[in-house]
C-alpha cells in the first residue's frame, strides 16, 4: 500500500500533467489541442443526438443516437465516415438476423443462443472492421427489447442515422485541424539533428578535443531516434489520412508534401544505421588512441566526405522542395572525393594494419551513407 504522503505526490504529479497538457493546447495547434477539440465536438454531438431522439423515437432506442454521434466522430473524417459506414452496415445485419429468427423460430433462449452463435460469426468479417461486435449487441436490443418486431427495427435505424448525421455534421462545421507544415517541420527536425552529429563527427577527425561522453551518449540513444522516426512516419500517416474527405482541401503542394516527407522518413531511418555504425567506429577510435594515427589528409578528408553528407540531409529534410541539381551536385562531388580518398588509402604502403582497418571501416561507413542519400534522392 503506497504511504499517503506518496499519494499525494502522485496526485500533484497528475495535476501537474493535466494542467501542462491544457497549456500546450492554449499554446497553439497540436495533438493537445486536436484531442480537446474533438472531446468538445463529442459533446456537442452525443448531447443534441440524444435530446433530439428522446424528442422524435421511443425511449428505447434514444441511447442509439449519442452512441452513434461518438462512433461518427474520429479524429480524421475519413475514418468518420468508414467507421460510421461499418457501424450501420452492423446495425443492419444485426437487426436483420434478430428480426428473422423472432418471425421463424419465436422468442426462446436457444434462439437467443443460436442468435449470438450467428451474429458473432457473420461480425468477424473483415469488412466490418471494428464494428464487427455491433452486430451482436444490435441484435440483442433488437431481439430482448424490441422483440424482433419491424416498428422497434424501423425506431432503432432512425436512431442510428440520427446520431451519424449529428457526428458528421459536428466534423463539417469544424473540420479537423491540417498539419501539413508541422509533419514537414518534424521530418527536417530529424535530418537537422542527424546533420548534428555528422558536423561534430568531422570537428573530431579535424582535431578539435571530442566530448567522448557525448558521443556513447548517440550510441544510448539510438533507440529513442529510431522511435522518434516511428512515430514521425506514424503522424504522417495520420495527416494522410485526414486529408481524404476533408472538407478543407489543401492546396497541391501541401498534398504531394506529404508522400515526399514519409519518404524522407524512410531515407533517414536507413541513413541512420549507418551513422549509427560510423559513430561506434569513431567512439572505438578514441577510446582505443588510433585516431591518432590516422594520416592528416586522411582525417581532413573524412571531414570533408562528412560535412558534404551533412548538406546533403540537411537538403533532403528542409520543409521546402529540395533543389534536385544542388543535391545532385553534392552527392557527386562527395562520391568522387570519396573515390580519390579510396584509392590513396589503397596506395598507403606504409600505414601500419590497425590503420588501414580503421581507414577502411570509416570509407565504408561514409560510402553506405552517401550511397543511401543518393538512392534515397533519386526514390
Amino acid at each position: 500500500m503506497p504511504r499517503p504522503g506518496e499519494r499525494r505526490n502522485r496526485v500533484r504529479a497528475a495535476a501537474a500533467g493535466r494542467i501542462e497538457y491544457l497549456r500546450r493546447a492554449a499554446r497553439g495547434p497540436g495533438s493537445e489541442r486536436d484531442d480537446l477539440v474533438l472531446g468538445a465536438k463529442s459533446v456537442v454531438a452525443a448531447m443534441a443526438a440524444w435530446v433530439i431522439a428522446r424528442y422524435l423515437l421511443p425511449p428505447t432506442v434514444s441511447t442509439f443516437a449519442p452512441f452513434t454521434a461518438l462512433v461518427a466522430l474520429q479524429a480524421t473524417v475519413y475514418r468518420s465516415v468508414r467507421d460510421c459506414v461499418q457501424y450501420l452496415l452492423a446495425m443492419a445485419v444485426g437487426a436483420a438476423l434478430a428480426a428473422s429468427l423472432a418471425a421463424t423460430a419465436g422468442i426462446h433462449g436457444w434462439t437467443f443462443g443460436l442468435l449470438t452463435l450467428i451474429a458473432l460469426c457473420v461480425g468477424r468479417i473483415e469488412r466490418f472492421g471494428q464494428q464487427g461486435t455491433q452486430v451482436a449487441i444490435v441484435g440483442f436490443f433488437a431481439f430482448s427489447s424490441g422483440q424482433g418486431r419491424m416498428d422497434y427495427i424501423g425506431h432503432l435505424a432512425a436512431s442510428v442515422a440520427l446520431g451519424a448525421l449529428c457526428g458528421l455534421t459536428a466534423h463539417l462545421v469544424l473540420a479537423p485541424a491540417r498539419h501539413v507544415h508541422h509533419r514537414q517541420q518534424a521530418v527536417a527536425d530529424l535530418y537537422t539533428a542527424m546533420s548534428r552529429r555528422l558536423d561534430d563527427l568531422a570537428e573530431i577527425f579535424e582535431g578539435n578535443d571530442p566530448d567522448t561522453q557525448r558521443i556513447r551518449h548517440w550510441r544510448r540513444d539510438s533507440r529513442k531516434l529510431a522511435a522518434e522516426c516511428e512515430r514521425i512516419r506514424t503522424s504522417i500517416d495520420s495527416e494522410i489520412e485526414n486529408s481524404r474527405l476533408h472538407p478543407r482541401r489543401a492546396v497541391d503542394s501541401a498534398e504531394a508534401a506529404l508522400p515526399r516527407a514519409r519518404d524522407a522518413v524512410t531515407v533517414a531511418e536507413r541513413a541512420m544505421d549507418h551513422l549509427r555504425s560510423l559513430t561506434r567506429t569513431v567512439d572505438y577510435a578514441l577510446e582505443s588512441g588510433e585516431i591518432e594515427n590516422l594520416p592528416a589528409s586522411f582525417r581532413t578528408a573524412s571531414s570533408t566526405l562528412l560535412r558534404r553528407a551533412a548538406t546533403a540531409m540537411q537538403e533532403i529534410g528542409q520543409t521546402s522542395p529540395t533543389d534536385s541539381r544542388h543535391l545532385d551536385g553534392l552527392i557527386a562531388d562527395a562520391g568522387a572525393e570519396l573515390d580519390r580518398v579510396e584509392r590513396q588509402e589503397r596506395a598507403a604502403a606504409d600505414a601500419t594494419p590497425a590503420v588501414h582497418t580503421l581507414q577502411g571501416t570509416v570509407l565504408t561507413d561514409i560510402g553506405r551513407l552517401l550511397a543511401e542519400l543518393r538512392s534515397g534522392h533519386e526514390t
